[in-house]
C-alpha cells in the first residue's frame, strides 16, 4: 500500500476535489422521515444516524476525497451508535473513500499505542479501519510517537490539533513560549514528523489548522512544507474558500477542507430544497 501522505494526494488528484465531508449526524436535523423513526430509544436513533450517513456517502463517494465522521455523535448512542460508526467507516471504503476519523484522542505510553492499533490501519489491520486520526498533542511528542510509529508501519495517517478554528482555541496555543506562539512548537514536532517519510507530495502526519484564523494558516503552510494541513471552520464556522486557499501549495496540494453541515444538512436551505 501507498504511504498515507502519497495516498491522500492520489485521491485528491483522482476527484480533482481537496473536499472532506464531515459526517456529523444531529438528530434534530435529519430528514423529518428518519426524525420520525429515530424517536424512541437509542438503537433506533443509531440506525437513524447509519441510514442517514451511508447515504451521504453514495452521493458524495465519486465527488468528495475523504469523509471525516465525528465520533463523539455515535459515541453519545453507547454502543449502538459505535457499532453505526463502524457501518459508515466501512461502507465509506467500500465506496472509495479515505476516511479521518476525528475522535481527537491521546495518552501516553501503551494506552496511547491501543488507541492508534485500535483506530489507524484498513484491510484488518485496525478493527475500526480507520486510515486516519486527529490526535491532541497536549501531552508532548512521546504521546504523539505511537500515533506515528503505528500510522507508518500500517500505512495511515495521523492528524494533530495545531491551530483549532474555535474563537476559545487562542486561550493555549496562542500563548508565548521560548519566543514563539505554543502553536509554532506544536507546528515544528509536526514537520519534524511529517519530513521523515514525505515523498514527493507530504507525509503520514500533518495538522489541524482552522480556516477562521487565515493568517496562521498561511503562516503555518510555510512552517509545514512536508505536512498536509486538514482545514476545519469553513462554512457554518465562518471560513470562506479565499481563508481556507492559503493552506495550500503553488501546485494546489497540501491542504483538505473540511465542509460538515453545510453539505450534510444542505437539503434544507432554500435553494436545494426542490432536489428532495
Amino acid at each position: 500500500m501507498k504511504p498515507f501522505g502519497e495516498a491522500l494526494a492520489a485521491e485528491v488528484r483522482a476527484k480533482r476535489s481537496p473536499v472532506v465531508v464531515g459526517l456529523d449526524p444531529r438528530l434534530a436535523q435529519l430528514p423529518q422521515a428518519l426524525r420520525d423513526v429515530a424517536s424512541g430509544d437509542f438503537m433506533a436513533q443509531a440506525r437513524a444516524y447509519r441510514e442517514f450517513c451511508r447515504a451521504v456517502i453514495d452521493v458524495i463517494a465519486p465527488l468528495a476525497a475523504a469523509v471525516k465522521p465525528q465520533a463523539a455523535f455515535f459515541e453519545e448512542l453507547g454502543p449502538d451508535g459505535m457499532s453505526a460508526l463502524a457501518d459508515v467507516i466501512h461502507h465509506a471504503r467500500r465506496s472509495g473513500l479515505v476516511v479521518i476519523l476525528d475522535g481527537k484522542r491521546n495518552d501516553i505510553g501503551p494506552t496511547a499505542t491501543a488507541y492508534a492499533r485500535g483506530y489507524l490501519g484498513r484491510d484488518g489491520k485496525s478493527a475500526w479501519g480507520a486510515d486516519a486520526l486527529t490526535v491532541s498533542p497536549y501531552l508532548g511528542a512521546d504521546s504523539l510517537e505511537p500515533f506515528v510509529e503505528i500510522a507508518r508501519e500500517r500505512s495511515a495517517g495521523v492528524f494533530v490539533l495545531v491551530k483549532t478554528s474555535n474563537p476559545g482555541g487562542g486561550l493555549f496555543q496562542d500563548l508565548f513560549a521560548d519566543g514563539r506562539t505554543v502553536y509554532r512548537h506544536v507546528a515544528a514536532q509536526v514537520e519534524e514528523f511529517a519530513r521523515v517519510d514525505a515523498g514527493r507530495d507530504y507525509g503520514s502526519v500533518g495538522a489541524v489548522v482552522g480556516a477562521t484564523y487565515p493568517d496562521q494558516l498561511a503562516e503555518l503552510r510555510a512552517a509545514m512544507p512536508h505536512a498536509w494541513i486538514l482545514i476545519p471552520g469553513f462554512g457554518s464556522q465562518g471560513g470562506t474558500a479565499h481563508d481556507a486557499a492559503a493552506g495550500f501549495d503553488s501546485a494546489g496540494l497540501g491542504a483538505i477542507v473540511n465542509n460538515s453541515r453545510g453539505i450534510i444538512f444542505a437539503y434544507e436551505r432554500e435553494q436545494y430544497r426542490h432536489f428532495g
